[in-house]
């Protein structure tokens, strides 16, 4: 459907009028600019990014593939934390290996870069632990492709950055009640408005509590975020604000079950089954405050300075297993108890100046800055006194085990990460039709400490990250793009023997045609893309329930992605995706097999004309078949399969809506994920519901 609305122009009779090239005002699409909240907008896409450039540009004008996740499309399905989000988003896999840890892939490569309002460094461990709530975002940018530019990392896969919710001038206030399978029970609170002519204020609050349809497992979750906006003067903003969330999970999954009999067979568990013990847990904190000072200096220019705080903690007492049962008597699977600490504070300073100039008698637009960072990361591990122990038969298992005394020191990291950046970008507007993104970012890292006993001293000065697009309009409603970016990413992951990996270097190419339609309200894209690395990370094992890594070189993806968003008809909302990627070692041979070659994913809703109180939709995501060879002849496949999701909205008052959402209907089984070099998996969720009552006032 998108290739065809894209290669045919041809949509439905009613955007038919919208190929007059008079329709589209440039005067209104600037002015709309200045608006990218998507909350109230009932719309699947937004008009405007910044998370390419921090110039406003919209999805059309940016050189790269821009996916957008609303409120509107978050309240809809119920997706809550940042798992659902990103499992809804076209051309991400969500690599579930545990319960509360997830990596995430794109493109075939890992997604480290998360950005929150524009700002963030890597994920100290290319992993986000815990599930982090999306109360408090207005909406989440997707880039796909490197984004050395803005983040520092030009990590191939993708940049996500949350964008939080500020102040309405408006007084608003919601309150949200969910119940649903599994004895889930969430509670969201949302209050805004003025607190004087010039000081406007936002507090939303969320309370989460669920079982799980695995044995044992539990989740509490609760946030706050506050966030206060003054004007100082007629033209200075400053924005203070603060979140907090906290995770605390009873007997969650750290590593899964054996995928494998020692014949070599696979293992039959059934979906509930679980490698927790009765009395492990893993609680997870994470706090960031953030101050923001906006100055107009007129003539359409602007500066800011941002400055954020990050602490993330966790506590975990866990439970792994390691080997491969005997089929019929299911011994041989032993234990590996840890008690495991973890701390992470990260400061990011950025100040930058953006606005029009005009040259060769045209109007541009320039972005200019500087960035500073530091992350310092702590952990120590206390291994069980019961370590190497045989575990009990995990077919049905009830957790029992004896809680160890956690004697034996494990080792522990305690490093820092420094980074210091020059960027800048410009728009050129080299003719009425045709446009230039170009920019570099000139960065210095330094890293000391240490980790596991292996010294974590690395330094990089003066690296250089170009970064080049071109923009065509071909009519008032596509556009042909191309760009170009160079890679470079320091890494933390390791090898066997605890050392750094060197960094990541290599080049990203994308091509493609976007076009735009009902002043903005749709938007679609063709991509195609070619990435080219070395010394790549890929996990090559476990051993003391540490990941350990190997560098490969040679790593070619290439690929397609089609994507459709935003309102098709009136009260027809689509958000619509396929992706193709082929992953290539330096022999040609294909690689990263974990990996679907091929995934589709569709959100759409449509309000009844002759009852506008009702709102139904659906949501499909759809993925190839997926398999790893762990050696000896142990290969673990995955089918293609398809989840199917249901969802109804009523509105019974303008102020009083209730939804009910329905996932898996068809109740596929299927494995989440054979991320890990380890051959260890389980099993997704079984069907399952959520009734939410929402209440404006």
């Amino acid at each position: 459907m998108i290739a065809a609305l894209l290669a045919g122009g041809v949509l439905a009779p009613a955007l038919a009028q919208q190929q007059d090239p008079l329709v589209l005002s440039t005067v209104n699409v600037n002015a709309e600019r200045e608006n990218d909240v998507t909350e109230g907008s009932d719309s699947y896409t937004t008009k405007s990014s910044k998370t390419a450039t921090k110039l406003s540009l919209s999805p059309r004008e940016t050189p790269q593939t821009v996916s957008v996740t609303t409120r509107t499309k978050m309240d809809d399905f119920a997706l809550n934390d940042v798992n659902a989000v990103l499992a809804n988003t076209n051309g991400v896999n969500v690599e579930k290996v545990e319960t509360d840890r997830t990596y995430f892939t794109a493109r075939g490569f890992d997604i480290t870069n998360f950005q929150v309002d524009g700002i963030g460094v890597p994920l100290t461990y290319g992993n986000l632990m815990g599930d982090l709530d999306t109360a408090l975002f207005d909406k989440v940018e997707v880039l796909k492709g490197a984004n050395g530019l803005m983040s520092g990392a030009g990590s191939p896969a993708a940049t996500v950055n949350f964008v939080r919710k500020r102040p309405t001038e408006a007084f608003q206030a919601s309150a949200k009640a969910g119940v649903g399978s599994w004895d889930y029970r969430r509670l969201d609170g949302d209050i805004s408005g003025a607190l004087s002519e010039r000081v406007r204020a936002r507090l939303v609050v969320a309370g989460q509590d669920k079982h799980s349809y695995l044995d044992r497992y539990e989740q509490q979750r609760g946030l706050a975020y506050g966030v206060l906006e003054a004007d100082l003067t007629d033209s200075t903003l400053l924005t203070l604000g603060h979140s907090y969330q906290r995770n605390d999970a009873d007997s969650p999954l750290w590593g899964s079950l054996p995928l494998f009999y020692t014949d070599g067979s696979r293992t039959d568990y059934s979906r509930s089954d679980s490698s927790a013990a009765d009395w492990a847990y893993w609680n997870n904190e994470d706090n960031r405050s953030f101050v923001e000072l906006a100055q107009e200096l007129g003539n359409g220019w602007t500066a800011k300075a941002a400055y954020s705080h990050v602490e993330i903690e966790s506590d975990s007492e866990l439970f792994y297993v390691y080997g491969t049962p005997e089929r019929g008597s299911n011994t041989g699977v032993f234990s590996w108890p840890s008690q495991y600490d973890f701390r992470t504070r990260q400061d990011l300073v950025d100040l930058y100046a953006s606005g029009p100039f005009r040259l060769a008698g045209r109007e541009h637009e320039l972005v200019a800055g500087t960035s500073w960072s530091m992350a310092n990361t702590r952990d120590h591990s206390w291994y069980g006194d019961t370590i190497n122990s045989p575990v009990p038969d995990l077919h049905g298992w009830d957790g029992s085990y004896p809680r160890p005394n956690f004697t034996i020191d494990g080792g522990g990291s305690d490093w820092t990460d420094k980074q210091q950046s020059l960027y800048t970008a410009a728009r050129f507007s080299l003719t009425e039709d045709l446009s230039l993104l170009a920019g570099a970012r000139l960065s210095n890292w330094d890293s000391h400490g240490s980790s596991y006993g292996k010294d974590k001293a690395t330094r990089h000065d003066k690296v250089l990250v170009p970064y080049a697009g071109l923009v065509y309009d071909l009519t008032p409603n596509y556009s042909l793009y191309a760009s170009y970016t160079e890679i470079f990413t320091p890494q933390v992951a390791t090898d066997i023997d605890g050392n750094r990996l060197a960094p990541v270097e290599g080049s990203s190419m994308e091509t493609g045609v976007k076009g735009e339609w009902l002043d903005g309200k749709l938007y679609a894209n063709l991509a195609l893309f070619r990435i080219e690395q070395s010394n790549l990370a890929e996990a090559a094992g476990v051993v003391d329930g540490k990941t350990h890594f190997r560098a490969v070189d040679g790593i070619t993806s290439q690929g397609v992605e089609l994507e459709l968003a935003g309102e098709l008809l009136p009260g027809w909302e689509a958000s619509a995706g396929y992706s193709y990627v082929d992953i290539e070692d330096s022999e040609g041979n294909t690689t990263k097999t974990y990996t679907p070659r091929q995934s589709a994913k569709l959100a759409t809703t449509y309000r009844l004309p002759m009852a506008e109180q009702l709102k139904l939709g659906a949501n499909i995501k759809w993925q190839d078949d997926a398999y790893r060879d762990y050696g000896s002849g142990r290969i673990a496949r995955q089918d293609a399969y398809t989840l199917l999701g249901l969802m109804a909205k009523y509105e019974f008052t303008p102020q009083l809506d209730a939804t009910l959402n329905l996932d898996n209907l068809t109740d596929e089984k299927y494995l989440t994920s054979f991320y890990w070099a380890t051959p260890q998996g389980y099993y997704g969720e079984p069907r399952n519901a959520k009734l939410t009552v929402n209440w404006k006032f």
